[in-house]
C-alpha cells in the first residue's frame, strides 16, 4: 500500500490545452455533486481543506488538477502522480446548457489525457443506481478506463445492512469484477482500501 507525504494544487482547466504537463501518471475523482467527493480526496490524503468543500452543490465546474507525493510502504521509495478532481454532475438546478458544457469537458478530458490510469466513481451508498452515475460507467467503458466504485456515506445506514446494500448496488450496475468499497469520511472507514487500489494503479 500507499502512503500519501504531501499533496498540492496545480492548477484548473476547462480545455485541453490549458491542461497541465502530463509528467506524472493521472487519476481521476468523479461522481454526482453533493456524493461527499471532495471529503473523501481530503480524507485520503489527511488534509482537512486541500479541495474545498461547497455548501452549494454543482458550483464546481472545473477540472481542478493536484500532484501528489507518495511513499511504497514496502520499497520506502517515493513517487508522484496527479489527482484530477471532476465536477459534481447530476445537480437538477443547473441549466441544461451547462450540463452540455460539463459533459463536453469531460469528453474532451478522455479524449486527450494519455496518462490517465484509473478513476474512482463515488456513489451514495443509501441510494439506488442513478442513470448518470451508469452512463458514467458506460463512458469509462468505452474508453476501456480502468475504474473503483466506492460507495460514500457508509456511516448513515446501519452496519448490519452494508453488505446486503453493496450487493444490491453491485448487481443494479451489473458490476461483475469491479468490488463497491463503503466509505466514510466521518467514521475514517474505507481509507486503506482506496488507497491500496490507487496503489495498484500506479
Amino acid at each position: 500500500m500507499i502512503r500519501i507525504i504531501n499533496s498540492s494544487f496545480i492548477k484548473s482547466a476547462v480545455l485541453p490545452r490549458d491542461y497541465p504537463e502530463p509528467d506524472n501518471v493521472e487519476l481521476a475523482f468523479a461522481g454526482k455533486s453533493n456524493v461527499g467527493k471532495s471529503s473523501l480526496i481530503n480524507t485520503i490524503l489527511n488534509r482537512k481543506a486541500l479541495v474545498k468543500i461547497s455548501s452549494t452543490p454543482g458550483k464546481t465546474r472545473l477540472l481542478n488538477f493536484f500532484r501528489i507525493k507518495f511513499r511504497e510502504t514496502i520499497s520506502q521509495e517515493d513517487g508522484y502522480f496527479n489527482l484530477v478532481d471532476f465536477p459534481g454532475y447530476g445537480y437538477a438546478k443547473v441549466s441544461k446548457t451547462e450540463r452540455d458544457r460539463w459533459q463536453k469537458m469531460l469528453w474532451d478530458y478522455f479524449d486527450h489525457r494519455q496518462n490517465l490510469i484509473g478513476v474512482v466513481l463515488l456513489i451514495d451508498i443509501r441510494h439506488k443506481a442513478d442513470p448518470k452515475d451508469l452512463k458514467m460507467i458506460e463512458m469509462l467503458t468505452l474508453y476501456n478506463t480502468k475504474f473503483l466504485v466506492v460507495a460514500t456515506k457508509a456511516d448513515k445506514i446501519p452496519r448490519n445492512k452494508i453488505k446486503s446494500t453493496l450487493n444490491s448496488l453491485q448487481s443494479q450496475f451489473s458490476l461483475l469484477e469491479n468490488k463497491i468499497i463503503p466509505f466514510s469520511s466521518l467514521k475514517k472507514t474505507g481509507i486503506d482500501n482506496v488507497l491500496a487500489w490507487i496503489g495498484s494503479r500506479i
